[in-house]
């Protein structure tokens, strides 16, 4: 794994590893129960969940295999009202009420504000919006920071430009084959803030598989990125390089990327990380990649 300057968890003395595991999809099939412990027990320590996740069951299931002992940090995020759409203080509090239940915890390291799409950021930043929220929980010492996640470069930008955030995620916008990040990265590094790189295989384009070939972020791609996508994939064969290990290795030497999110669906693909995460890419291949250009925008673009 390539050197990153050591970095906490924000407003903690935790130790941020480069590498966080993704449970989005942790409880939507059978078999959570067994993924669920391999989770908190294998190499990996860090857990990205979310109140909406699996409708609660993500943390739910977190929550039953997660001991004190573990030494497992779990981040997670506040969501709008399931039924209603609603996202303000009052809905803030309660999805924290819901998440910290579910985990069994009383406090959590990193609580984001996630998909605020029902609201606009000027409600958001409100006398009793859902950003005064997190603050207060931040002051109250029940999260130690807080952070905004979302799809879509322009929000995400708006909310860092508040300065109210100490940390961002930010999911397939900055890959091997995407770019589109790049703002919300330099936006994020002016500040000092913590950046979170999540779906590094671009929905599944950039982990070999078949089902995803002709989708970017969950996305149709055009025939102009799908040329690209197919150039970055030569080069990996000329270089003897497996697709998916070359995009985690994207993403993990950046510099301005202290964690990257890689979402585990299943045993077997979490038992398949140790081998992406260990590979050794030459430098020449990065060289080569970067002689490729710029790519094109993206669906997500």
């Amino acid at each position: 794994m390539p050197e990153q300057q050591a970095r906490r968890v924000p407003g903690t003395d935790t130790p941020l590893e480069a590498i966080t595991l993704g449970t989005s999809g942790l409880g939507r099939e059978p078999g959570g129960e067994r993924l669920a412990r391999e989770l908190v027990s294998g190499r990996f320590r860090q857990l990205d969940t979310s109140n909406e996740y699996a409708g609660g069951r993500s943390e739910t299931l977190i929550g039953q295999v997660l001991g004190p002992a573990d030494g497992v940090t779990v981040f997670s995020k506040a969501d709008r009202d399931p039924r209603t759409g609603v996202f303000d203080g009052d809905r803030v509090m309660r999805s924290f009420e819901e998440t910290t239940s579910r985990l069994g915890v009383g406090t959590l390291p990193i609580y984001h504000l996630h998909d605020p799409f029902t609201i606009t950021v000027r409600e958001a930043m409100a006398p009793g919006g859902a950003v005064p929220a997190l603050v207060s929980l931040r002051e109250q010492g029940l999260v130690a920071a807080i952070g905004i996640a979302a799809a879509g470069g322009t929000l995400v930008e708006d909310y860092i430009r508040t300065d109210a955030f100490d940390a961002v995620l930010t999911h397939n916008r900055y890959t091997l084959v995407d770019r589109g990040a790049e703002d919300i990265l330099r936006l994020a590094t002016e500040r000092g803030m913590t950046v979170f790189n999540a779906a590094p295989f671009g929905g599944g384009i950039l982990s070999g598989s078949p089902r995803h070939a002709s989708r970017y972020g969950y996305r149709p791609i055009t025939p102009e990125f799908g040329q690209h996508v197919e150039r970055v994939r030569e080069l990996c064969e000329r270089w003897d390089i497996a697709l998916p290990a070359a995009a985690l290795h994207f993403s993990l030497r950046e510099p301005r990327v202290h964690s990257t999110v890689v979402g585990i669906t299943s045993v077997e693909r979490l038992e398949g990380l140790d081998a992406l995460v260990d590979a050794v890419i030459p430098d020449g291949f990065w060289e080569e990649l970067q002689a490729l250009g710029t790519p094109p925008p993206s669906p997500v673009d």
